[in-house]
């Protein structure tokens, strides 16, 4: 079931404190300071603080400067996904990003400062709630501290999987607002241990009730943290991201969904396969292009960006702007009995063909991403601008990628292969085609291929599995330069390294 709960009370703290992020994380004066010093030491008041830090999860669809989605700026990278758009400058860095030739002056920024700014937010609460400990509940205090440092851990993933090599801190910055710029593997390190004490902890729950639905949990913390392991090939943490997912299983808290389509749905949102979802509503949104009212709480822009030019009014799907078509090559990978190939992509051609005034757009394949297409149902009830405010929540982990990450790490740690086929064949099973009667590797990165298409995971697996530089070659439509090892990671935005001459680029750029 869904909730506006989080979104409600996360406007009155983004209002709050919004001053005190600016566009670059090294921007951090605050002009209203001594309201906060003296604003946030009681216990609803903090707790206003904490709704802060989840603010930050709605911005990379677009904070006002950059649409920087996180599942579509994942898979442009990929082999599933291309950018389309007007032009090849339309959102040009975006373009830039898919042939891996990105520029520091031309490039994702908008996450970046996200990012960094719920880092900033998330150390607020700690330290408002370390300050004024004897006015919190015990209780309180443990699970909102608990609560922030997840959070904190979920930025510095992207932060780090984006960028790698990145100033890092656990405190916030004073004059001159400087932090030491750490390489990938120390950032790793200190986010993977600062998630492994709050894991031990055992405050968060498994699952909030429909009145908080959006918080972490101790499963999205577990998630979290097996993304991370098996991203830095860590193989002494292995058994644990291993024990983390069983935990996961053996709770008997979550299914997987019977119907694959239904999991996108707005119906189908916080059901028992959903571990971890960024919340959006349709219902009183004040998301706006008139006010620059970019990041204040509602909906999300995500499907009118990457949907159908013209819409297919046949399936009450509106205008689209053209961007994320979907390449032929993806389709054509699905099994044509795999209940997930028609939910997960598509097949506009026939419509747009019978359309006399279809004009396509750059890249047009005639495929689109089921998964966040802009139907017109869900973003009836916008009173901001509806391009902005569709209310499909972002699906960040579902139970399904629970049972591939055990299966994988089982076969990683020479554990059960009979226990990880069942694992996989469950998925085959609702996709309604044949069982594996054996397992490879190969075959579970090949069924996170089916089951994630469109949800930002794809061109992880293939730079942790080493397969990116076989993959994604120049000979893909569209795409004239090779991924190379450099290019695993983003240019650090010009305008930060201008700020702070300590700040070295990425190497390659």
């Amino acid at each position: 079931m869904k909730t506006n709960h989080i979104i409600k009370i996360g406007l009155l703290a983004s209002l709050t404190v919004s001053t005190s992020c600016g566009d670059s994380f090294l921007d951090v004066t605050s002009h209203t300071q001594d309201f906060v010093e003296t604003y946030y030491t009681d216990s609803l008041h903090i707790s206003q603080s904490l709704i802060a830090a989840y603010s930050p999860l709605q911005w990379n669809d677009w904070n006002g400067n950059q649409y920087n989605p996180q599942n579509a700026m994942s898979d442009i990278m990929g082999d599933d996904m291309l950018v389309g758009g007007q032009s090849v400058t339309d959102n040009q860095f975006w373009h830039l990003m898919a042939n891996y030739e990105a520029q520091p002056n031309n490039c994702m920024t908008g996450m970046w400062s996200n990012m960094y700014c719920g880092v900033k937010r998330s150390n607020d609460l700690l330290k408002y709630a370390n300050e004024h400990q004897q006015n919190l509940p015990a209780a309180s205090y443990k699970l909102w501290t608990a609560e922030a440092r997840t959070l904190r851990a979920y930025y510095y993933n992207m932060l780090w999987k984006f960028w790698g090599n990145i100033p890092f801190y656990f405190e916030n910055l004073s004059a001159p607002f400087r932090a030491p710029q750490l390489s990938a593997d120390e950032v790793y390190n200190k986010v993977i241990a600062d998630l492994e004490d709050v894991i031990s902890m055992k405050v968060l729950p498994t699952r909030w009730d429909d009145a908080n639905l959006g918080r972490v949990t101790q499963p999205t913390a577990y998630m979290l943290y097996a993304e991370m392991v098996m991203y830095q090939k860590d193989q002494s943490r292995y058994p644990k991201a291993l024990e983390y997912m069983q935990d996961i299983i053996n709770s008997g808290k979550f299914n997987l969904n019977p119907n694959y389509a239904d999991l996108f749905t707005a119906a189908g949102e916080w059901g028992d396969e959903s571990i971890f979802e960024v919340n959006y509503s349709d219902l009183k949104t004040n998301r706006g292009w008139s006010t620059g009212d970019a990041i204040i709480a509602g909906g999300t822009v995500l499907p009118r960006l990457a949907s159908v030019p013209g819409g297919i009014p046949e399936l009450g799907i509106d205008d689209g702007w053209g961007f994320c078509p979907i390449r032929e090559s993806a389709y054509k990978m699905f099994d044509t009995r795999d209940a997930r190939r028609n939910a997960s992509i598509l097949d506009v051609r026939s419509y747009n063909n019978a359309n006399p005034n279809f004009k396509a757009r750059y890249q047009n394949t005639g495929f689109w991403c089921g998964k966040f297409a802009a139907y017109s149902k869900n973003v009836e009830r916008a009173t901001g601008d509806k391009q902005l405010n569709y209310n499909n929540n972002l699906r960040v982990y579902r139970y399904a990628e629970t049972l591939l990450n055990a299966a994988e790490l089982l076969l990683r740690t020479n554990g059960s292969s009979a226990t990880a086929l069942t694992y996989v064949n469950k998925l085959r099973s609702r996709a309604g085609i044949t069982k594996l009667s054996a397992l490879t590797l190969d075959d579970i990165i090949n069924e996170r291929h089916l089951e994630f298409v469109g949800e930002g995971k794809r061109y992880w697996d293939l730079v942790r599995t080493d397969k990116a530089a076989t993959v994604l070659g120049s000979q893909q439509e569209y795409r004239t330069n090779a991924w190379t090892p450099n290019r695993k990671y983003q240019p650090i935005p010009y305008t930060e390294l201008s700020k702070d001459s300590e700040l070295k680029q990425n190497p390659g750029y």
